[in-house]
């Protein structure tokens, strides 16, 4: 008799374990974003497509302003030529550097891991170097000093934190970190006030800066629609729809007009 009713509650409560579990897996995961999210791996995976473009300018060549460095002998030391205000630059070519091109939108749905390599921007003839560039939220970034004077570099975001610190000659590199994405985040010297550089903060790795012949291209780019957009410091900006193939390369052209 015990043994019978030990039977019948074994089946009792292992039914009520089994509805349980069904209920539990009609409601679905707990955090249905996370479900729904491609991991990172994806992107990097087989069938990935790529774009490459070039950005242009049409219109008069602008005349750019040479820089008067005289508030800080060492840094007029540095150079034997003039330099000229990066800002405004048209190559030979008529293309377009320092052209700052990224997935504005589409990559939403993947998550990307940060890149372990910081990115460097370096203080080299009180200039920065390179003027534009990107980093992925949450990667190190290592300001350098080449110069043998004291720089103070002076980021201006409106969504990460602020920050201002001096880096004299000789001192080690300053690492620094963006939390949030953020398009262009301005930087200046308050030692040297020619000294301008800008930094995109992205949440995917699909950027690039157009070199001297106004060149780009992303690598590894899941198959879909996106938005890029082509960011200058002087002329706007502009986007484009594209769309991404499985093993193709795609091709875009920005054009954009001065006075």
């Amino acid at each position: 008799m015990k043994q019978r009713n030990r039977t019948r509650l074994a089946v009792f409560f292992g039914g009520i374990l089994m509805a349980i579990c069904g209920a539990l897996a009609a409601m679905g995961p707990a955090n249905p974003a996370a479900a729904s999210e491609t991991p990172a791996s994806t992107a990097y995976q087989s069938n990935t497509g790529e774009i490459t473009g070039k950005v242009a300018f049409q219109g008069v060549k602008p005349r750019l302003a040479t820089i008067k460095m005289d508030n800080d002998p060492v840094c007029t030391e540095l150079h034997t030529n003039p330099v000229f205000v990066e800002d405004g630059t048209v190559s030979d070519d008529g293309t377009l550097p320092n052209v700052f091109v990224y997935v504005e939108h589409g990559a939403e749905k993947y998550s990307f891991p940060v890149p372990a390599k910081p990115a460097i921007l370096d203080q080299h003839g009180c200039m920065y170097q390179p003027h534009v560039l990107g980093v992925m939220a949450g990667q190190e970034l290592l300001i350098v000093s080449s110069d043998p004077t004291t720089h103070n570099i002076h980021p201006m975001p409106k969504d990460n934190r602020e920050w201002n610190q001096s880096q004299p000659p000789g001192a080690a590199p300053l690492v620094k970190k963006f939390t949030r994405s953020e398009f262009m985040i301005p930087v200046k010297c308050n030692q040297h006030p020619w000294m301008k550089a800008y930094i995109g903060v992205t949440s995917n790795p699909f950027y690039a800066v157009t070199g001297a012949d106004g060149k780009f291209t992303l690598k590894g780019l899941p198959p879909g629609e996106y938005t890029l957009k082509a960011w200058t410091a002087t002329y706007g900006s502009q986007e484009q729809k594209v769309t991404v193939r499985p093993d193709e390369s795609t091709t875009i052209y920005f054009d954009f007009k001065g006075q």
